[in-house]
């Protein structure tokens, strides 16, 4: 029995990666948590685990911290992003992180089945796309950790709005209604701006918008 564990904040799509699993009888989900600080603290308690689904973007540690701590506390424990994220950074960090293979959260239950499979023989699973971009990074590296980001970040209007109410640490339903949009809505121009900002949580997104005076 494969022992599996799925770290998300979206309670939603930990079920929807839940329900893809239920078809293999050869997976067992051990716990699910909601960020990387709660799979963790799970860990310390019970590590005896084959394999973490690991979400990104998460409140307070996001995936790509989490996994380079829990690969360096249990080494034995295979990691693949599973994320809707797929910008060189983030399969750069990911990668730099200890991460073993890299799957978009759009993966059909059986690719994402026999993505376990070959990751616990000692595989790196990776979406076609994902390999072309990682390819592409090995064809011509980037410095990530000391790139110049001094070229012009374009965020819409709505964009902006939208980290203005973040930056009063307002949450995505409360948005959405000073707004006028869905929640579902904000989560998404919340995605693009974390892309076209080219950082990884809430935090980061509000510091480097002041910085390059977006906010």
């Amino acid at each position: 029995m494969i022992k599996v564990a799925i770290v998300d904040d979206n309670s939603f799509l930990i079920k929807a990666v839940a329900e893809k699993l239920s078809f293999f009888e050869d997976i067992s989900i051990k716990f699910t948590a909601h960020d990387g600080n709660d799979a963790i603290e799970k860990l310390k308690k019970n590590s005896v685990l084959d394999l973490i689904l690991m979400d990104i973007e998460m409140p307070k540690l996001n995936g790509i911290e989490a996994t380079k701590i829990i690969k360096n506390q249990f080494p034995q424990i295979k990691i693949i992003m599973l994320t809707v994220f797929d910008n060189d950074e983030n399969i750069f960090n990911a990668i730099k992180a200890g991460a073993d293979g890299y799957l978009l959260k759009e993966v059909n239950p059986k690719d994402l089945h026999q993505g376990i499979i070959e990751t616990l023989n000692g595989g790196a699973i990776m979406t076609p796309s994902i390999a072309l971009k990682t390819l592409k990074l090995f064809r011509n590296p980037v410095d990530f950790d000391n790139s110049n980001y001094d070229e012009e970040i374009k965020l819409s209007t709505r964009e902006i709005e939208v980290l203005e109410q973040l930056s009063k640490g307002l949450k995505y339903n409360s948005i959405a209604e000073n707004l006028f949009l869905s929640p579902g809505t904000i989560r998404k121009h919340v995605e693009n701006i974390y892309i076209k900002l080219k950082v990884h949580n809430k935090l980061e997104a509000i510091q480097k918008a002041k910085n390059n005076n977006l906010i």
